[in-house]
């Protein structure tokens, strides 16, 4: 009888998730204790289950800390936004083909937050057949088919990301968002904060990242050995 006690008793306990840890960098890095982010949320889906049971939904746990506290803040700061998040790593990091970084736990992609005709907010749409959405190009009033960009979201998606980073002792390293784009972040209520405390990519990268933005942490790693 004691046996079965002890035995349901070790089951109802929860796993604690060990602390993840990053070695080098973004670009040539691997990950400890990598940890999955949750299929969805109130206000927050992933991009593709099929990706997920790919593996490619990984992040160091910090991270994940993060992502979701930012997630449940905007639950009241924009009660009528959803968000979707996009590729990450795998869970012990290294090279994550086709991306040239998302190596150590500390890259997330984000799926641009959309508008429909109605100004409803929505998720951009995310399949095989679009590449899980990569393969959607905006043009440059932010609109790709009856989707437009909704920048108070975005805007408000990457205030909530820093401030919870820096709650955290952290920071966010940098965002990727394609240069042409970005000064319509800086016309929402956001602007002066984004102007003033987050670092924006400068010049288009090899993707030209419209139908996503991609965020990198700033987390303190031990050096790869």
């Amino acid at each position: 009888m004691k046996l079965i006690v002890l035995v349901i008793f070790m089951l109802s306990v929860p796993v604690l998730a060990k602390d993840s840890t990053c070695y080098g960098t973004t670009s040539k890095g691997r990950l400890e204790n990598g940890i999955e982010l949750p299929r969805s949320g109130d206000n927050f889906v992933a991009y593709s289950t099929i990706a997920r049971l790919a593996g490619r939904t990984y992040v160091h746990s910090q991270v994940e800390r993060i992502i979701l506290n930012a997630y449940k803040s905007l639950e009241k700061e924009q009660p009528d936004k959803i968000f979707k998040y996009a590729e990450t790593g795998f869970k012990e990091g290294g090279q994550f083909k086709p991306h040239k970084t998302h190596r150590n736990g500390l890259s997330v992609d984000f799926m641009t937050p959309v508008i429909d005709e109605s100004g409803q907010s929505v998720h951009l749409p995310t399949h095989p057949l679009n590449k899980f959405g990569y393969d959607i190009e905006f043009d440059g009033k932010g609109q790709y088919e009856e989707y437009t960009i909704d920048y108070i979201a975005l805007a408000a998606h990457i205030v909530a990301l820093h401030k919870e980073a820096v709650t955290q002792g952290v920071d966010l390293w940098r965002v990727i968002f394609d240069p042409k784009l970005q000064p319509e972040l800086f016309k929402t209520s956001y602007g002066p904060y984004l102007k003033k405390h987050i670092q924006f990519s400068k010049k288009r990268s090899w993707v030209r990242h419209d139908e996503h933005y991609h965020v990198d942490f700033a987390i303190p790693c031990k050096e790869l050995n």
